[in-house]
């Protein structure tokens, strides 16, 4: 029995990317009203286990966390990891 199926990578990835966006928008209002943020690290978790789309989407749409170093650079650098490990993957499943 494969218990990692592509329906269970796909909800896995909605999910992620749902709390990942979530997280960035709570962090945006609590940053606007003064109250206690969400820290950098948790943010950087969520795009770390899959999350990095819906970061990038939050940064775009709520315009928050654009030019804060050096978490830009960190996100930065979980999106070359990401592409590079889906790369591998994809290239040593196709040979």
């Amino acid at each position: 029995m494969q218990y990692l199926t592509a329906e269970y990578v796909t909800y896995y990835l909605i999910a992620v990317n749902l709390i990942t966006f979530a997280s960035f928008g709570f962090d945006k209002a609590s940053a606007e009203r003064g109250d206690r943020r969400t820290p950098e690290r948790d943010l950087l978790f969520w795009a770390l286990i899959g999350g990095t789309p819906a970061a990038y989407a939050a940064r775009a749409l709520f315009r928050h966390k654009i030019r804060k170093e050096p978490f830009s650079t960190y996100l930065r650098l979980l999106l070359f990891g990401q592409i590079a490990l889906l790369t591998f993957v994809l290239v040593t499943r196709l040979i």
